[in-house]
C-alpha cells in the first residue's frame, strides 16, 4: 500500500504522483517521499499495517517536515486538471500528523467543489474507489510559483512567483510577480504587490501566514538568470511527460524543485505589454495590471485570466454565504476566489476579481469550464455595484461600465 515516490508507476499511485515519479526517474529535482496508494476496499488503509509503513517511509527520509497532497485519478489528466479541488496539507511533521493530514486528503474527495467539478466534466456517474496520497519532503521556500511551459514552438513561457510557500499564487491570495519568457529569452515581467507570505511554523506542524516587509512587496522575485533557469527545466519536464506542463516549483537556497506536473488543460491568454526597458544588458517588455491612467473613466483594466468576451449584470460576493445571491448568466466580481468557490463557475457567465494571478486555480478552473476571467482588478467591488451592465474581455483584461 505505500510506495516510494520513484516507483509510483500504477495506477493505484494516481495522476499527480506518477508524473512526479517520471521526472525524478528521468533525474529532474524532485523532493523525495512515498505514495499511500489508493485502495478500492480501503481496508488496507485504516490499518496498523499502514501505519507501520508510513513510519518507517518517514524515517526513512529522516522524519522531515512535509507537504501531504492528493493524487487521485481523476487529477492531473490531460482534459481535467481538477486544480485546487482535493486537499494539500503543509507543514506536516511526525507520524500521527501525516495519517491524519492523509485523512483530510482522502475526505476531500466527497466535498461540494468535487462533486460539482466531477459533474461538470461528466464523471459524476463513475464512483471514486479510494484516492492515492503523496507525501513529500517540504521544500521551505524562499520564493515560489507556478509555471507553464509553450503549447506551440515560439510560445512564450510563462510564469508566476511571489515570497515563501506556493499557496499564496495557487489559491489566488494575492496578486504575484507575472513573467513570459520567450523562447529567444526576451523577458515580459509585470510586477504584482505580494503583501503577504506562507511560511512552515517552527517547532510545531502547519504553516503561518505574515505581512511582508514594505520594500518587498513591490520588489521583483526573480531576476533574469533564474527565470532562464526555470524555462529550461520547464522545457525538460515537459520532454520527459510528453506535452505542455503546468508546473508548481519552489526555490531554497538557489535550487529549483519541482513539486507538481501536470497537463495544460486549456489556452492561457497573453501578458499584456505597455513598455520597453532594458535590465542586465537585456531588453525587457514591462507589462501592466490594475488600472492604467490611460484607460477611459469606464474601463477596468486587470490580468487576463481566461479567453472570451461578455456583457451581463454585475453581482459582488463577499464570500461563501453569498453564493446563493448569484444567478445564473451574472458576472461574479470578488477580492478574490479560492477552489471553494467552483461550483459558481457552472451557473456564473464570468469572474472578475480584485487579487489574483492567471495561473492561480480558480483561473485554471474557469478556463476549463469555458467563463472569461480578470483578475487583479484594484477595487473592482468600490468600482463596479450590483445590478451594474458590464462588458468583460477575459482576453484583454478589460472591463467596461456601461
Amino acid at each position: 500500500m505505500v510506495r516510494s515516490l520513484s516507483n509510483a508507476h500504477d495506477a493505484l499511485s494516481g495522476g499527480k504522483a506518477r508524473s512526479l515519479a517520471r521526472l525524478l526517474r528521468a533525474g529532474l529535482p524532485v523532493p523525495d517521499g512515498f505514495v499511500v496508494r489508493a485502495d478500492p476496499s480501503s481496508a488496507s488503509q485504516r490499518g496498523e499495517m499502514v501505519r507501520d509503513w508510513i513510519d518507517q517511509e518517514l524515517s526513512r527520509l529522516g522524519d522531515p517536515v512535509v507537504a501531504v497532497r492528493s493524487s487521485a485519478a481523476d487529477e492531473d489528466r490531460a482534459d481535467t486538471s481538477a486544480a485546487g479541488m482535493y486537499d494539500t496539507v503543509l507543514g506536516v511533521r511526525g507520524t500521527d500528523d501525516v495519517c491524519a493530514a492523509i485523512a483530510s486528503c482522502r475526505r476531500s474527495a466527497d466535498s461540494a467543489r468535487v462533486r460539482d467539478y466531477r459533474r461538470r466534466g461528466g464523471h459524476s456517474g463513475v464512483p471514486m474507489t479510494g484516492m492515492a496520497v503523496l507525501v513529500q519532503v517540504l521544500v521551505e521556500a524562499e520564493v515560489a510559483g507556478v509555471m507553464f511551459t509553450p503549447r506551440s514552438v515560439g510560445d512564450p513561457t510563462r510564469i508566476e512567483s511571489s515570497w515563501g510557500l506556493g499557496p499564496s499564487v495557487v489559491n489566488g491570495g494575492l496578486t504575484p510577480d507575472a513573467f513570459e519568457v520567450g523562447s529567444s529569452g526576451a523577458i515580459t515581467a509585470v510586477i504584482g504587490v505580494k503583501n503577504v507570505r506562507t511560511d512552515t511554523v517552527e517547532d510545531h506542524n502547519g504553516t503561518k501566514t505574515t505581512a511582508v516587509a514594505e520594500e518587498l512587496q513591490t520588489s521583483r522575485t526573480l531576476d533574469d538568470e533564474t527565470l532562464l533557469r526555470l524555462k529550461s527545466l520547464g522545457e525538460r519536464a515537459s520532454a520527459v511527460l510528453g506535452g505542455p506542463q503546468d508546473i508548481e516549483w519552489a526555490i531554497a537556497d538557489s535550487a529549483i524543485w519541482v513539486v507538481q506536473s501536470r497537463p495544460v488543460t486549456a489556452a492561457l491568454p497573453a501578458l499584456p505589454v505597455t513598455r520597453t526597458a532594458s535590465n542586465t544588458g537585456q531588453d525587457i517588455s514591462i507589462g501592466r495590471h490594475g488600472n492604467s491612467d490611460l484607460a477611459p473613466e469606464a474601463t477596468l483594466m486587470g490580468t487576463p485570466g481566461a479567453h472570451g468576451v461578455v456583457t451581463a449584470p454585475a453581482r459582488i460576493v463577499s464570500g461563501l454565504s453569498a453564493f446563493s445571491d448569484v444567478k445564473p448568466g451574472e458576472v461574479v466580481i470578488c477580492a478574490y476566489t479560492d477552489p471553494s468557490w467552483t461550483p459558481l463557475f457552472s451557473i456564473a457567465a464570468g469572474v472578475i476579481t480584485e487579487v489574483g494571478g492567471a495561473l492561480s486555480h480558480a483561473a485554471i478552473v474557469a478556463r476549463e469550464y469555458g467563463i472569461p476571467a480578470v483578475l487583479g482588478v484594484t477595487s473592482a467591488r468600490a468600482r463596479i455595484v450590483n445590478g451594474d451592465l458590464i462588458t468583460m474581455d477575459g482576453t484583454a483584461g478589460t472591463i467596461t461600465i456601461h
